[in-house]
């Protein structure tokens, strides 16, 4: 029997444009602090701010389009989102002071969080059903190589041009990305006579989450926050280490780990459901915490930061298929969103929560702690699988 194609034009192109959208990110956030404090004389503080800023207004952009979606379309919402990302990138050529630089960070992550939740909700329309933990999978490498490229070109270009050129390079891919999106045909939802299409704009607060899926993204919430220390620190720990060679390399094996595992572990989900990938996931990522607390040498902080990567990693997208599968199709992006919210505020939030636990234990004891927080982690999610929340949809067939 014939599997239904995945890799088609458009799933190609949705994935590299999600793609685009994160390793603009990622290229940004690892230089700009650097910018604020040095060209504009702020403080670390006001640096703080201007990072974390942009996680704000990102989790502002999933609340608006997660619920009016399948009102403005899908795709004229990611659309919009890829050209208030292209607008927002060209602002940062204007030089208005650091309150201005604020504000248009809070813009820029609104447009990351509209056209994120859009890529994301129409990639999850494009797979087809009987592959969609592979096809999320696949999807979500986009990321993953995101998160690695784009700091190694952040710094690489600020060691070699200025921040113009940063900024100019950035406002490139933003508008190419608008180019190429053009190319690409979106499935709309198609409603019934029983469920009439949605009129009108809704900003309810009663409508910013999916109900369904909101366990389930608790889960995700409590293991964002344990990976925001590995994200925000381990640069600073591994300073501490004198392990600061090899910690250029973490995210990098990091990601190269996520790479190998997601076309077995994609397959395994739509095959086997999804409990077969999590519990081996938190063991991993809570194995992988520990070592790190421990690590003193650069093998043992790269052996780390593969085993953080695979757990870390495949949760992320197990997560995100159980979520997008426990919902109708035009709920699909309320879905979308929740999860990003949640995991957004677990990365954003995470940092600042652990900073003040840093000074007290150190960094060692906090990924100690960190380690085995991510094993106890399991204990909810047992509870939730078996009461039938935490399922994928061949675990309901079996």
């Amino acid at each position: 029997m014939n599997k239904p194609r995945l890799w088609t034009k458009d799933f190609i192109i949705v994935s590299l444009l999600n793609f685009s959208l994160v390793l603009v990110f990622y290229l940004l956030v690892v230089v700009i602090g650097q910018y604020v404090t040095g060209d504009l004389g702020a403080s670390v503080s006001e640096a703080g701010l201007v990072v974390g800023v942009f996680i704000v207004g990102a989790m502002l952009g999933r609340l608006l389009i997660g619920q009016n979606m399948d009102v403005v379309g899908r795709r004229r919402s990611l659309l919009a989102g890829l050209a208030l990302a292209a607008f927002s990138s060209a602002l940062y050529f204007v030089e208005a002071g650091i309150n201005w630089l604020i504000a248009l960070r809070l813009l820029h992550g609104i447009s990351l969080g509209i056209a994120s939740t859009a890529s994301s909700t129409v990639v999850a329309h494009l797979i087809p059903a009987s592959r969609r933990g592979e096809g999320i999978g696949y999807f979500s490498m986009s990321n993953s190589l995101a998160t690695a490229i784009g700091p190694f070109i952040g710094i690489w270009l600020a060691q070699h041009s200025s921040f113009d050129v940063i900024l100019l390079f950035c406002c490139a891919l933003s508008v190419a990305s608008c180019g190429v999106a053009l190319l690409l045909r979106v499935p709309e939802e198609n409603y019934s006579g029983e469920t009439p299409p949605p009129q009108r704009l809704s900003f309810s607060p009663s409508r910013f989450l999916e109900p369904r899926v909101v366990p389930l993204c608790v889960i995700i919430l409590l293991v964002a926050v344990f990976y925001s220390g590995v994200l925000s620190f381990v640069n600073a720990y591994a300073t501490e280490r004198q392990l600061v060679q090899a910690a250029s390399f973490f995210f990098m094996a990091y990601s190269l780990s996520v790479l190998a595992s997601r076309p077995f572990t994609g397959r395994l989900l739509d095959a086997r459901g999804a409990h077969v990938i999590m519990y081996p996931a938190f063991v991993l990522m809570g194995s992988g915490l520990l070592l790190l607390g421990v690590a003193d040498s650069g093998s043992m902080l790269l052996v780390s930061g593969c085993l953080i990567g695979i757990g870390f990693g495949n949760m992320q997208s197990c997560i995100q298929a159980m979520a997008i599968q426990a919902v109708d199709s035009n709920r699909m992006a309320l879905a979308t969103s929740t999860f990003f919210i949640f995991i957004d505020a677990g990365l954003g939030f995470g940092p600042s929560l652990l900073g003040l636990l840093i000074p007290h234990i150190g960094f060692a004891n906090m990924y100690m702690l960190l380690g085995a927080l991510t094993l106890l982690t399991m204990l909810p999610y047992l509870l939730l699988h078996r009461r039938g929340i935490a399922t994928f949809a061949t675990e309901r067939r079996v």
